[in-house]
């Protein structure tokens, strides 16, 4: 064979090997290119979804100043407010009724007026007191309307308003100069001056309505670490009730079990060999409890999520759309995390769903630990929500919403990044199968729901919030607790409250009880609240007369007051609760949601504490009741420093109102109770840590919505399924080099601390 045939066998060897590669590559028109492919139109609403919108800081700036030109009193910055001024303490928005919401949304009439809400602390006053104005309309502000009465019965007194920074820093100020009493204890104990303790407040304050004395518990403070492992063994209550700050007092002081009038007195009880004092020496900065450097230095990266063509959600203003869904979002900066009009496939589901408090009580023998009973909503589950890190906190391509808020100051603040949105794939089937008989087939579809995420950082532990949308029409509920736990000194027979984590340390059991609000409109306003659960019947077999079996039915329910829609915590509930409309699906079934609870919750505190009412919403699971305007939220901010006269209290709610054929909201709570043990340090992890609930499509569909997601898998045994064209999972191999070009790493979340 001569060269020149050799080459022109070559030639046409490369030729048949390059349109071969061609077919491939094209069969099945499979993708081509890494560029972002469109978005499947959604339906714009043209703004209407402003109407829940959280103020902008430039709105928030017109009500400071038309506040500061029209209450006829001096107001001093929030900031730098004494006990004894007048300050604004927060402006947030005022949601508009419902009826007028829908009427704007669904029968196109007028957008209501935008409003905002202003709560006032009076404290230059005869009889001071915290007042609530609605301030409107913006973005120009004309008018203000005292709404305090008509929100709560009456005027709120000023001894129920929660802390302010500045008071805690009045507060410290005071300790750090009782601390100055006992030079040689602080000295011996903690080889300290005690300038450089952590001082950790607790809450509620006192034992009736009036009272503000507060226990402050001391920890070992090392930077760049938790304090809250490390405690000294030292507390001391401090009376902050008037409103003059130099009647403040320390009125006992608590070290290793023994109960003092001062720091004058624990000096002296030590310096008389009266006192049994711990040596306690400063760690080291590594071997520090609680440290959370990491131990190993860096190795491979693991997974990396991303949209080889660009996210295929849309995130417009508040609003967020993702294949048939629609979710507006916002925040609350007292209850954190709220979401409005909840549509999928265009019809509202959900017209509110919103977090509405965060409860930790905790056991200890040390009264700071013992006394514990968090609201977080009145620290601020929302203003605390700051910036979430990148590729750890949420995937590093996720899309990252600033949240705006005024609380304490006359300046609006900013938590940039602090709300996510992303695209998840979960990494199992949503539903999937393989026929082995008669036909031989396969058919899947991955499990990708979008997730709105936000993480608060309350005190000691931070909660994730998660709200996720399933293509199968389901919304589900999510909180996962992390952070710090809370702790004690050991002392006497401390491990009946708790594990021993530290040399000194005793983790403080508690329980973390969540509540949430979900104003469910399933196919319309008007709903019923319906249920089905199993039983069995001893029947004699058809067949067979002289046997008989157990046969398993259906027992279909409906409740007819809120009395009976109430469940107390614990107790037995129909496994099927469904909000139902009185339209049916092509099977004859009223279209309906289930709800389904996942919660491990420990008991309530006894209906028979004076403080039970201010968290009587925790009596329940799941209470449903009559929507009303004058029952926006199931607590108080006001609760946590007022607990034994509560400002809100949501036993009130149920009176055995009907609840047939009406507007009809579900309150649920989830919670877990926690007893800290050794690997709750460095911090508690969130698996095993969660709990939530569905709002599950029942027979609201004529089939599972998500048999039209573009994401389903099918082929057959006759198939070639490494075809792109027939199975898109044989696609990936080509997207799979469509790897995204990342932003750079940046983090500002410690600029408004």
């Amino acid at each position: 064979m001569n060269v020149k045939t050799v080459l022109v066998l070559l030639v046409l060897a490369l030729a048949t090997i390059f349109a071969l590669v061609c077919v491939l590559l094209t069969r099945g028109k499979g993708p081509s290119t890494c560029q972002h492919q469109p978005l499947q139109e959604e339906d714009s609403d043209g703004g209407q979804s402003l109407v829940f919108a959280d103020l902008s800081p430039e709105e928030m700036v017109q009500v400071v100043r038309y506040l500061r030109g029209s209450l006829g009193v001096a107001l001093v910055d929030a900031s730098r407010a004494k006990p004894s001024d007048n300050c604004i303490a927060s402006i947030d928005l005022q949601v508009p009724a419902k009826a007028e919401v829908l009427r704007f949304l669904d029968e196109g009439g007028a957008r209501p007026p935008r409003q905002a809400l202003a709560v006032l602390y009076f404290g230059n006053q005869p009889e001071p007191n915290v007042t609530e104005y609605v301030v409107g309309p913006l973005p120009t502000p004309a008018y203000h309307r005292d709404v305090t009465v008509q929100r709560y019965g009456g005027t709120v007194p000023y001894h129920r308003r929660p802390v302010t920074g500045k008071e805690y820093m009045d507060i410290n100020a005071l300790i750090q100069q009782e601390l100055r009493k006992a030079p040689r204890f602080l000295a011996a104990c903690c080889e300290s001056d005690g300038t450089d303790l952590a001082i950790l407040t607790t809450a509620p304050r006192g034992f009736k309505s009036g009272d503000r004395a507060t226990w402050f518990v001391l920890f070992q403070n090392m930077p760049g670490t938790g304090y809250y492992l490390s405690p000294v063994g030292l507390e001391v209550l401090v009376d902050h009730s008037s409103l003059d700050i130099s009647q403040w007092a320390v009125s006992r002081v608590f070290y290793n079990g023994q109960y003092l009038a001062d720091a004058g007195a624990l000096e002296d009880a030590f310096v008389h060999g009266l006192l049994e004092v711990i040596r306690l020496e400063k760690p080291q900065a590594e071997a520090v409890l609680g440290s959370m450097r990491p131990r190993q230095p860096p190795r491979s990266p693991g997974p990396l999520q991303f949209e080889p063509q660009g996210p295929r959600y849309s995130v417009r203003d508040n609003r967020v759309t993702f294949q048939g869904w629609s979710i507006t979002f916002g925040m609350n900066p007292n209850s954190g995390p709220r979401l409005f009009d909840i549509r999928y496939r265009g019809k509202r589901i959900v017209y509110e769903l919103s977090l509405q408090e965060a409860l930790a009580l905790y056991g200890s023998n040390c009264p700071g630990g013992m006394s514990t009973r968090y609201l977080d909503g009145s620290f601020g589950i929302g203003r605390f929500a700051y910036e979430l890190v990148r590729g750890l906190d949420c995937p590093y391509t996720a899309t990252y919403v600033d949240r705006h808020y005024l609380v304490e100051s006359e300046t609006p603040k900013t938590n940039q990044n602090s709300l996510c949105i992303f695209e998840h794939d979960a990494a199992i089937p949503l539903r999937r199968h393989f026929s082995d008989s008669q036909s031989l087939y396969y058919g899947g579809l991955r499990r990708n729901v979008l997730v709105i995420r936000t993480i608060s950082t309350l005190i000691n532990y931070d909660y994730i919030w998660d709200f996720m949308f399933h293509s199968s029409g389901a919304v589900e509920v999510r909180v996962h607790a992390t952070g710090y736990i809370s702790s004690s000194f050991l002392h006497g027979q401390g491990t009946d409250y708790g594990n021993r984590v530290g040399p000194h340390t005793l983790g403080t059991m508690h329980l973390h009880h969540i509540h949430y609000k979900v104003d469910l409109d399933v196919d319309g306003r008007s709903g019923r609240l319906c249920t089905q659960d199993m039983e069995y019947e001893l029947v004699q077999d058809p067949w067979s007369k002289q046997n008989s079996m157990e046969r398993l039915y259906l027992r279909r329910g409906r409740l007819q007051t809120e009395d009976e829609a109430a469940f107390p915590l614990g107790a037995p509930m129909p496994r099927y609760l469904s909000f139902a409309s009185p339209n049916l699906n092509r099977w004859g079934h009223p279209r309906s949601y289930r709800i389904q609870i996942a919660s491990l919750a420990g008991k309530h505190l006894p209906t028979s504490s004076p403080m039970e009412r201010a968290i009587s919403w925790g009596r329940y699971q799941l209470a449903v009741t009559q929507r009303k305007e004058e029952e926006p939220s199931s607590t108080s901010i006001y609760n946590q420093n007022d607990p034994w006269t509560p400002t809100v209290a949501f036993a009130d709610f149920i009176n055995n109102e009907t609840i047939t054929n009406e507007d009809l909201v579900a309150w649920i709570s989830v919670g877990f109770l926690h007893v800290p043990h050794a690997e709750d340090v460095p911090n508690t992890v969130t698996v095993g840590n969660s709990v939530g609930f569905f709002l599950r499509p029942y027979n609201y569909f004529d089939e599972d919505p998500s048999v039209d997601s573009p994401d389903g898998v099918y082929f057959s045994g006759e198939q070639d399924s490494a075809v792109c064209g027939t199975n898109p999972l044989a696609c990936l191999p080509l997207t799979a080099v469509c790897a995204p070009h990342l932003p750079p790493f940046r983090y500002r979340g410690f600029l408004n601390l």
